[in-house]
């Protein structure tokens, strides 16, 4: 079990300090990570991102830090659903698919949808997505990269939302990257819903939430979003919320799992005690019996 971090995780400290993302890297290899994944906004504002990925890469291997992936964010649902949008979709993809070839990673997630146009559902878009999705994942196979979606941004969080993206791209260089924690975006039980991704698992994250039923409390603490069904939801540090992390986790390793983990952490809390704080638990995570 290969324990990792999003530099996703450091944002709130490299706002306020400015500190540069090499740095982070020094954090990460510090507080005892065996990997970081990067994601699209390490390259953000650069040129020439390619070159920049390079560069992060050969700092990575002086410090003795391996990348475990690259992650980057895809509204293929938006907007008007036409050819000349599904084209400029799979030129960008596979424009971060070379990024993720200069980092030297095996998998790169990529978002599915966010948003649906009225007068659309979820099942109409899933034709529409999969021929940008599955010409993306073939070009990546040829660099010996891996491409995912998360369950992510409301739209396809559930399982079987998900399952039937995975179905329609028919490829098995396109998986899931599972996170234990945005199940609850949707009210869905994280275990039932790990059954049914364990066929197409690549990457894992581990976060935590706490959790706060509609009209259970007349007042709510500050803080929060609110998933589609009106719950609210707060990130917070590992093992202090909700999500079943010790099941899940025994349950991605009891199929054989044991790639990586990787640390989203998107609390409110300072993100460097709540990042170390959140490896620790990770430690002991991995330190349990399958």
């Amino acid at each position: 079990m290969r324990l990792g971090v999003s530099n996703y995780s450091f944002g709130k400290h490299m706002k306020a300090t400015g500190c540069s993302m090499e740095e982070i890297c020094d954090l990460t290899k510090k507080i005892g990570f065996e990997y970081i994944d990067f994601t699209q906004d390490s390259v953000k504002g650069y040129d020439d991102p390619v070159k920049r990925a390079h560069e992060l890469r050969a700092y990575c291997e002086k410090i003795g830090l391996p990348i475990g992936a690259y992650t980057m964010g895809a509204n293929l649902t938006g907007g008007e659903w036409t050819e000349d949008a599904q084209n400029e979709w799979i030129k960008t993809l596979k424009e971060h698919v070379d990024i993720a070839e200069a980092y030297g990673v095996t998998v790169m997630r990529h978002d599915i949808g966010f948003s649906i146009p009225d007068g659309k559902t979820w099942e109409d878009s899933v034709p529409y997505v999969a021929p940008i999705i599955r010409e993306v994942t073939l070009y990546a196979k040829e660099k010996g990269i891996r491409t995912c979606s998360e369950n992510h941004g409301m739209t396809f969080q559930e399982p079987e939302r998900m399952e039937a993206v995975f179905k329609a791209v028919g490829d098995s260089n396109y998986g899931w990257l599972v996170d234990v924690g945005n199940f609850y975006c949707a009210d869905v039980d994280p275990l039932d819903a790990i059954d049914r991704a364990l066929p197409y698992v690549m990457h894992v994250h581990v976060k935590d939430f706490l959790y706060f039923k509609k009209g259970e409390r007349e007042i709510l603490p500050e803080d929060l979003f609110f998933n589609r069904f009106g719950n609210g939801l707060r990130a917070t540090i590992l093992g202090q919320g909700v999500v079943p992390l010790i099941e899940a986790v025994r349950k991605l390793r009891a199929s054989g799992y044991e790639d990586g983990f990787t640390l989203e952490f998107e609390g409110a809390e300072d993100c460097l005690y709540a990042v170390e704080t959140s490896f620790k638990y990770m430690k002991k995570l991995s330190e349990l019996p399958v």
